[in-house]
This record gives C-alpha cells, structure tokens and sequence, in this order.
C-alpha cells in the first residue's frame, strides 16, 4: 500500500528545512555575527528532548561562556550533512547505536563525538491504555483483521528524516502489517493526534520515544517487538564539525561535561509542555546550580 509522506517539521513557529541540503538563508542567517564574535551554529529538531538539551545549552553558551550562539532548525538527515560540511559546528540529538546508525555509516568519518548527554533513551510503538493489552499487545498483534480496522490501518508518525520512522519501516515489513499506512508529520502533530484520540477514547498507535513528556500526560504503554525491530536502549550524544574544538575549546569542553540524568530531562519537558522552555530552564538551572557550575566551568563542588 502506498504510504503518505506529508513533510511537517513544525512546532507551533518553526518548520523544519525539507530540501536536500540546509537552504542558503538558514546558513547566511546562522553565520551572521554578533557583536565580534561568529556565532556557533546548534542544529535542532523540533522534538522535544532534543528541543529542551538544545535551548539549555544555547543559554548556558551565552550567558556562561559569552558566546553568540545561532539555532538552526533541521531534518536530522540534514543536520549530519550539515556537520560533515562545515555548514553547523554541533548537534545535540545523535542517538547510538542503532537509530543513527545509518547516518553514521555515511559522515562518522567526517565528524567528531564530544559527550554523552543521557542514557536509557528508547524508541517503540506506543497505544493508550485504554487500548485492551489481552487483544494488543506485541507489534505482531496488529496484523490481526480486526485490529487493523480499529486503527484504521494507519501508525501515526513524525518526520519521514527521523531514525525512528526508518526503524518504522522496516517494523511494518518485520511484522508483514502490509495493510498499514505509516502517516508522517511533526512531533506535535503526532502528540495532537494522540490527545484528540485519548479525548474519545479512540484507537491509535504512534511512533513514541523515550524520554518524551507524553508518557506523563496520558497512560500509555510500548508495544513488545520480539523481533527488534526498533531497537533497544539507546544512548544521545553530541557531535561536531571537524576542528571545532580547536577553534571553540570552551564550548567543546562545556559539552563534553554536560550529562542530564534522564529523569532531570523529563522534569524539564513536562515543565516546558506546561509553560515553557524559557521557564523549564530557568527552573533547572536554579535547582542544578553545582552541576550547571560544573558543566560550565569543570570544576568539582567542594564536598
């Protein structure tokens, strides 16, 4: 069955750069300088653990360390092309082994890892618990005739570039749902779709990741996938351009310190839903003073 890709990267004001390489306006408006300093260029998805690692180190950089710091807002395809050209200096959403792996194999040799941001992130299918775990419980149940009609034969997804709609792929010809469509969007149209769904108690199935804030706001569980399909844990890491520690060695050295415990992420996401980011990082940075200090400055709180 032909599958729709709608290309959607957007979050509220934003939309994610859909052509092959990252467009002639981002790159002039992300290398304009400020002040006399050149700004570093942060490339970002619009997905909301990569939004909330991103923004905290965009205000650390600049409050901190003085640095002039430009986001530019990217498929995740484009982003390790971007890097591997010299086009970005960093991003901060590069998940190992398995999700990126495929980018990897194409630019690992033209970019450099600096630091682990967080551990024990997952992808997976998600359902509401609503959602009878007697009649739908591993990948492979979807298959079922009456399953899919109550799904209406779609898994709703994100942005087709993502490692998790590839993994996606590759879980509907693992499983033979051949009567499926995988439906591509934003991360917040996936999570809209989710809420108007929990609302009428309707049936659905998304493409879900760990840590994300949806799994505070409404009860939802994986779906087992015997086959590992999509993977296991997985680990999130930044990676640079070649040659940015020599030219921005504080920076580099800030990043290859910064490590959130994935429960301190998930605070800060379920705050930002609520408020925002602005607000998220303010709380964590007040509360997280000797780590944030640390990252900063490489120095050991006195015990």
């Amino acid at each position: 069955m032909r599958r729709t890709f709608l290309k959607m990267m957007a979050l509220g004001v934003a939309a994610v750069i859909g052509s092959t390489a990252l467009s002639s306006a981002s790159i002039a408006a992300a290398n304009t300088a400020e002040g006399d300093k050149k700004p570093v260029r942060i490339g970002w998805t619009a997905w909301s653990d990569a939004e909330a690692v991103t923004k905290l180190a965009q205000r650390l950089i600049q409050e901190r360390l003085d640095q002039p710091v430009k986001l530019v807002l990217a498929d995740i395809g484009l982003q390790y092309q971007g890097l591997a050209k010299g086009d970005l200096d960093f991003m901060m959403m590069s998940w190992l082994p398995t999700t990126h792996a495929s980018y990897l194999d194409k630019v690992g040799k033209d970019i450099v890892p600096l630091g682990m941001l967080y551990t024990r992130a997952r992808l997976g299918w998600a359902v509401p618990d609503y959602v009878p775990e007697d009649q739908v419980k591993t990948i492979a149940d979807l298959a079922k005739p009456e399953i899919r009609e109550k799904l209406k034969g779609k898994i709703q997804g994100i942005d087709p570039g993502s490692g998790l709609m590839q993994a996606s792929e590759k879980a509907l010809k693992d499983y033979g749902l051949d009567g499926y469509e995988l439906v591509s969007a934003s991360g917040a149209a996936m999570t809209a779709a989710l809420g108007r769904a929990d609302r009428r108690e309707d049936w659905i199935a998304v493409t879900a990741w760990s840590p994300h804030w949806m799994f505070a706001k409404w009860k939802l569980r994986y779906l087992e996938d015997p086959k590992g399909s999509l993977g296991g844990l997985e680990r999130v890491h930044v990676m640079a351009r070649k040659n940015f520690y020599q030219e921005h060695p504080k920076v580099a050295e800030f990043l290859t310190r910064m490590y959130l415990p994935l429960e301190d992420l998930e605070k800060i996401m379920l705050e930002a839903d609520a408020t925002s980011y602005d607000k998220a990082i303010d709380t964590y940075i007040a509360n997280n003073k000797q780590r944030v200090d640390y990252w900063v400055t490489g120095e050991m709180p006195a015990s």
